[in-house]
């Protein structure tokens, strides 16, 4: 019985030991020929390139057709959500306030929800932020410089246009005006802002986030790979100003991008940047403050959060990898995170994809919550500023009540100028929105007070803003005029940029 016994007990070994093998053979083929079939994408190149900077993004479609064929997805805006969906909405129908408070800078005028990175170029020209040039005689509005995120063309003329052509020099391109390239800026954000197409490594290709990296003392080409991850990404989705032409410290810098980081990379780190050099974007047509625009601080704000602290990068949620066969790779359909929960969220979450939706629409709940509380208050202060200029407030009157609604407008527009900074850092954003309405109330009782001492108390009456159209006719805006002029320049002038493109080969047609 016991030799029968361990009879049988050997030929289970020797068959599982076999199985084993077998289980194993198959996974090293599986290994090899996934590892062939990685290897043959990056040593069967057809597509050599000499050069670093490659501005048509359809030259890298024969070897790259994975990466390719999602980053062409970015034109699809079929996505929705609560909020920032892919599709394109008209904020400035949605939130009139923000009319008011861009009074006197050209986001007044138009302000739509971004779209896919495929839509950049054709976004920039058709919104009423950027010059009508030739039309009526009234020239450029903007500098060149307002290009240099909007594709890889931007690094090619930066280079074209040095006068050092081996010095990665972008003073002449940042001099000239915005229309004397729009024949020039014609592919939209793609392969060569990212990676350096002679060996696809990252590389960030904005000069601005090498500058402002030299200044703390670090460097963007010794940063670790998740860390360029993010780099990419923070070349453009960050806080910046135009020097101003009339800088005397820095002259022969007209409209040069910096990006104030000096200092760190809080909101008060840059107004205490901007306030050493006396910068302001513009004068307020209501109330007279000089005001801070902020861009869109998306890096500055997201360091703040749990998942950069975590050393999450922007494309780990941003750009999820996929699996085909052999290789893996990033999405480069660049979107929000939520519409590839699965690739994304759960990676790291255990929770079903619902929850996690709804987890990031509470936290955007509650800041815009206190975003509308924010909007609503500054409003009324530029309006009621207005009314004591106009009955007489002194220049020693108005400077504190200014000084409070510049604090007040910064740290609200600092905060939402990023787009996911309510999922980013949800805690910072409430913060800077919960001190704006503090330094909102505080000038409305410095108003209240000056307006007493003109003779009137109680409320103090503001004009109807309650539509988009009834704000910009508040704040003066001839929007007919405007958009006639817009459409005369989009029939006439950008299909004559987009031809001589295309005869310069500057321009792949599709």
């Amino acid at each position: 019985m016991a030799k029968t016994l361990k009879k049988w007990q050997g030929w289970v070994l020797f068959l599982g030991s076999m199985a084993v093998v077998f289980v194993l053979g198959l996974l090293v083929s599986s290994l090899m020929e996934r590892r062939a079939e990685v290897a043959s994408v990056f040593n069967n190149k057809r597509t050599v390139f000499e050069d670093s900077i490659v501005a048509q993004n359809e030259k890298f479609k024969t070897d790259y057709p994975r990466e390719y064929e999602t980053w062409a997805k970015t034109e699809d805006t079929s996505f929705e959500s609560k909020y920032n969906g892919s599709e394109e909405v008209d904020v400035l129908e949605q939130r009139p306030e923000m009319v008011v408070l861009w009074a006197g800078y050209a986001f007044s005028r138009h302000y739509n929800t971004p779209r896919g990175h495929k839509h950049a170029l054709e976004d920039m020209r058709k919104i009423l932020r950027t010059g009508n040039p030739g039309i009526d005689g009234d020239g450029d509005m903007q500098p060149a410089t307002c290009w240099t995120c909007k594709g890889p063309d931007v690094p090619r003329m930066m280079r074209e246009l040095s006068d050092k052509k081996s010095v990665f020099d972008p003073a002449n391109f940042y001099a000239k005006k915005w229309s004397e390239l729009g024949a020039e800026e014609m592919n939209a954000i793609g392969c060569s802002d990212c990676h350096d197409a002679t060996t696809m490594d990252l590389r960030p290709a904005r000069p601005a986030l090498y500058e402002a990296f030299a200044r703390r003392g670090l460097d963007v080409k010794k940063q670790t790979h998740q860390e360029m991850r993010s780099l990419v990404c923070a070349q453009c989705h960050v806080e910046y100003y135009f020097i101003k032409p009339d800088d005397p410290n820095n002259p022969g810098k007209a409209n040069y991008l910096v990006f104030p980081h000096d200092k760190g990379l809080t909101c008060e780190a840059a107004e205490e940047y901007y306030d050493s050099i006396g910068f302001y974007d513009y004068i307020h047509a209501v109330s007279k403050t000089p005001i801070l625009k902020a861009q869109h601080p998306g890096y500055e704000i997201s360091q703040h959060g749990i998942h950069a602290q975590r050393g999450v990068s922007c494309a780990d949620c941003h750009m999820p990898y996929k699996q085909e066969g052999g290789v893996k790779y990033s999405d480069h359909q660049i979107m929000s995170p939520l519409a590839k929960i699965d690739r994304t969220c759960q990676t790291c979450h255990r929770q079903d994809a619902e929850t996690l939706r709804q987890n990031v629409y509470d936290r955007q709940d509650k800041c815009t919550e206190i975003r509308n509380r924010a909007e609503k208050e500054l409003a009324r202060a530029h309006f009621e500023t207005k009314f004591i200029i106009d009955k007489g407030a002194t220049e020693a009157e108005l400077k504190p009540i200014q000084a409070l609604l510049r604090k007040s407008q910064w740290r609200w527009d600092y905060s939402i100028a990023s787009h996911g900074a309510t999922f980013h850092a949800p805690q910072e954003v409430i913060r800077l929105l919960a001190a704006s309405i503090d330094y909102a109330k505080e000038s409305r009782i410095l108003i209240a007070r000056t307006a007493a001492k003109y003779g009137h108390t109680g409320e103090i009456p503001v004009p109807d803003y309650s539509t988009k159209v009834k704000a910009q006719q508040a704040i003066g805006l001839d929007m007919q005029k405007l958009n006639e002029k817009k459409q005369k320049f989009l029939d006439e002038i950008v299909p004559k940029w987009i031809d001589e493109a295309k005869k310069n080969g500057k321009l792949i047609e599709s």
